[in-house]
């Protein structure tokens, strides 16, 4: 097959026409390396897809997953359950802040978070106020592209295509990136804790009592890595308090040390009702998300005849033992090798070279938290994107790397356990690779 002609394969957010004309391919990966289909290495400034925190094939996981699949490669998951999904469970929970001492076991981010609000939902029912079935969900937010996550989200190119069939009954706060008052801020930014209001403003609008819950990510990701104004999150708590609507901080891309602690909710000391994960629980090895929950969630449900089912909700490969097997090798791995304080030893060096950019004339923003990042340039007029995809390309083939950009922001999220010089290279090629776009 010519896969410049042809290619089955439609990729999932990608440009398949021009992917097409000149394929990236990559058949091979160890440490901070990828090793291209023609054997070329590439670093990898993404770790993945915030994913593999680790470093890609970490013997430990590798190993972990070959001795499962040859023991116990696949258990029913409905009134039957594997020994790693109940030890997995019991790490994950004894991680989270205090309160928090049940998951739910998913496939994906995007499947955490549509449980997430199914959960949220069926809790208000179960305690009589089955009224509260507003979700409130962020501009510029990004939950997944199942209907659920897609409706609560706020990225208008995931929803245009779909926006008749979306959920009834959502609002969204207004973001919080302000370049005109918080550009090239270091960390979170002094300005927009007042934004927060916007939730006092709707639960004016519909009362507060029909509110069910507000999701957020503690930093959004996908739309270009914007961290919260400080103290937004610790108000949006204050407000879901008073009204008794329900907290979810959506942390597929924040749990498991990207902020340099087990959930950007201990990073933040705010804590909420359900926290979404998936990406780091695994390091990207096989496909997983949790669902964590506060106590008094759980026991809601937990009401009616014993033998009746609580929740009907569920996938095919929840808490699959293969899965939770990858699962337990990563939490030890980040508990051996102290990958949490790791990462908080990086930030200030990651933070140093994303900003050592603010000069350059492409650049319009520089935004950072915990070992997030991105380097916001201006777009061509008439042509948004364009710039950032040959940015993109551009480090592929001539520099030998792959970054991440989001139209014309580039994103990064480094490895957890970085070696700083290969971290700063990475930045000295990319504004080779700046220089040279016009």
């Amino acid at each position: 097959m010519n896969a410049a002609v042809e290619n089955p394969y439609w990729m999932p957010f990608t440009a398949n026409r021009d992917f097409n004309k000149k394929p990236r391919v990559i058949s091979g990966a160890s440490g901070h390396w990828y090793t291209a289909q023609d054997g070329t290495k590439l670093y990898d400034t993404f770790s993945g897809l915030w994913t593999t925190g680790l470093g890609h094939c970490h013997p430990k996981i590798v190993e972990a997953v070959q001795k499962q699949v040859a023991t116990l490669d696949y258990c029913i998951t409905f009134q039957v359950t594997n020994d790693k999904a109940l030890a997995l469970a019991e790490r994950v929970t004894g991680m989270a802040p205090d309160g928090i001492s049940h998951c739910f076991f998913t496939n994906s981010g995007s499947e955490s978070v549509d449980t997430a609000l199914k959960i949220a939902l069926g809790y208000h029912r179960a305690r009589g106020e089955g009224n509260r079935t507003r979700l409130i969900g962020r501009e510029k937010g990004y939950h997944g592209v199942n209907f659920g996550g897609m409706s609560v989200g706020g990225m208008v190119p995931n929803r245009k295509v779909f926006s008749a069939a979306l959920l009834p009954g959502v609002d969204h706060l207004r973001h919080t990136l302000d370049i005109e008052r918080n550009a090239f801020s270091r960390g979170l930014p002094e300005h927009g804790a007042e934004l927060a209001e916007d939730l006092e403003r709707l639960c004016l609008l519909h009362d507060g009592s029909n509110i069910a819950a507000v999701i957020v990510e503690p930093v959004v990701g996908s739309a270009g890595v914007v961290p919260p104004p400080v103290g937004y999150l610790e108000r949006l708590r204050e407000i879901c308090d008073a009204h008794g609507i329900l907290l979810i901080f959506d942390e597929v891309i924040a749990a498991f040390g990207r902020l340099g602690e087990p959930f950007g909710a201990t990073r933040f000391g705010v804590t909420p009702d359900i926290i979404t994960t998936a990406k780091g629980l695994t390091n990207g090895v096989i496909p997983m998300g949790a669902v964590l929950v506060k106590d008094e969630i759980y026991d809601a449900f937990m009401n009616g005849p014993a033998h009746m089912i609580e929740l009907f909700h569920g996938y095919t490969y929840s808490g699959h033992p293969v899965a939770a097997a990858a699962g337990l090798a990563t939490m030890d791995v980040y508990e051996e090798e102290g990958t949490f304080e790791q990462a908080r030893g990086l930030e200030q060096h990651f933070e140093d070279l994303l900003h050592s950019f603010t000069d350059h004339d492409h650049v319009i923003d520089v935004r950072n938290f915990g070992l997030m990042g991105s380097i916001e340039m201006a777009s061509r007029p008439g042509a948004p994107g364009q710039r950032g995809m040959e940015v993109h390309k551009r480090c592929f083939w001539d520099e030998h790397m792959v970054v991440r950009n989001g139209m014309d922001i580039l994103q990064f999220s480094p490895f957890l356990n970085s070696d700083p010089d290969e971290m700063e290279q990475s930045f000295v090629k990319l504004r080779r690779v700046l220089d040279a776009v016009e």
